[in-house]
C-alpha cells in the first residue's frame, strides 16, 4: 500500500455525506435510476459537493439507519468502488469510505481513499487489521446495539462516560495494532443506539469526549433528534443542523459530517474567522 500522510484537523473540517444506497434515511435512492446507480448523477452530485466547498467525500454503500438491513459484501463493493475510483482520478478531494468490512477497506484504499470511517470502530473480523495494512486514517464511532436494533430502548447508566470509556478502548486496541495516534478520529455517535436525552447529554459535554486527545466528528445532520425536538419533517431540518452543528464546532468538534455543504460551509467559515480574529464581520 502507499504511504497515507495524515489529514489536516488543525481547523475544522466539513464532511459530505454521498450515500449510494437505495435505502438511507435522508438520502437513499437518490443517486440511482430504477434499480441501479446512475453514474451521471454521482458524477454530478460529486461535482457540486465539492465546488460547494467539502473538504472530504463520505461515501457509504451500506444503510446504517436505524432499523436498516444489510446488504452483501459485493453489493457494498459495486456501489462504492467506482465513486472512489472517479473520485480518485478526477479530484483531488479527501475521500472517506464509510464501511465496516475490511475487504471494502482494502479495496477503498487500493483505489485511492485516504479514510475509513466505521460505525462499529473496526470491531468486525479483520477490520482492525486491514486498516493497519493500508496505513489510512479511521475514524472509530460508537454505537450500542446493531442498525437493525440499535434504536430499541437504548440504555446507559451514564452515556458521556461509556461512550468515552468505549472509545478509549478502541483507540488502545488500534495503538496496539499499530495505528499512529495521528491517524484516529473518534465520533460519540449521535443517534446511534441513543435516545434524545442521550444525544442532548453528549452534545452538552462534547468536550469531555474531545478531552481523549483525539479530532471527534460530530454527525447530526437532519437527524430524528431534531424531528423529536421541534416536529420537523426531514426537508425542514437545516437551520436546526446548522445550528447543533455550529454548538459542536463550539464544544470542540473537528469534522461535521452532513448533508448540506454549502450552508454549513458557511459556519464553519464563520467559526474560524470568528475564533481566529481575522476577516470578522464588523458591525457598522
Amino acid at each position: 500500500m502507499a504511504n497515507h500522510p495524515a489529514l489536516d484537523f488543525s481547523l475544522p473540517r466539513l464532511m459530505a455525506i454521498v450515500n449510494v444506497t437505495p435505502d438511507s434515511f435522508s438520502d437513499g435512492g437518490l443517486l440511482y435510476k430504477g434499480n441501479a446507480i446512475d453514474v451521471d448523477k454521482v458524477a454530478q452530485r460529486l461535482q457540486g459537493l465539492i465546488a460547494e466547498g467539502a473538504d472530504i467525500i463520505d461515501i457509504g454503500g451500506e444503510s446504517t439507519r436505524p432499523g436498516a438491513a444489510a446488504v452483501s459484501l459485493q453489493e457494498e463493493l459495486d456501489r462504492v468502488v467506482p465513486v472512489v475510483e472517479w473520485l480518485s482520478r478526477e479530484t483531488d478531494v479527501a475521500i472517506s469510505v464509510d464501511t465496516s468490512s475490511p475487504e471494502v477497506m482494502l479495496e477503498a484504499a487500493d483505489k485511492g481513499a485516504h479514510l475509513i470511517n466505521d460505525v462499529r470502530a473496526l470491531s468486525r473480523d479483520g477490520a482492525l487489521q486491514a486498516v493497519a495494512s493500508t496505513e489510512l486514517t479511521v475514524c472509530l464511532m460508537h454505537m450500542q446495539g446493531m442498525p437493525a436494533t440499535m434504536q430499541n430502548n437504548p440504555h446507559y447508566l451514564h452515556v458521556v462516560n461509556e461512550v468515552s470509556q468505549y472509545l478509549q478502548e478502541r483507540i488502545a486496541v488500534c495503538l496496539e495494532e499499530g495505528i499512529t495516534a495521528n491517524k484516529i478520529i473518534v465520533d460519540p455517535g449521535f443517534g446511534f443506539g441513543k435516545t434524545l436525552e442521550h444525544n442532548l447529554s453528549l452534545l452538552r459535554q462534547l468536550p469531555e469526549v474531545c478531552r481523549l486527545g483525539f479530532p471527534v466528528l460530530a454527525g447530526m445532520s437532519r437527524k430524528a433528534m431534531i424531528g423529536h425536538l421541534l416536529g420537523r419533517e426531514l426537508h425542514e431540518r437545516l437551520p436546526a443542523s446548522l445550528g447543533l452543528g455550529m454548538l459542536a464546532l463550539e464544544r470542540g468538534a473537528k469534522i461535521l459530517r452532513v448533508h448540506d455543504v454549502a450552508a454549513t460551509r458557511d459556519i464553519i467559515d464563520l467559526f474560524v474567522a470568528i475564533n481566529n480574529n481575522s476577516n470578522a464581520i464588523i458591525c457598522e
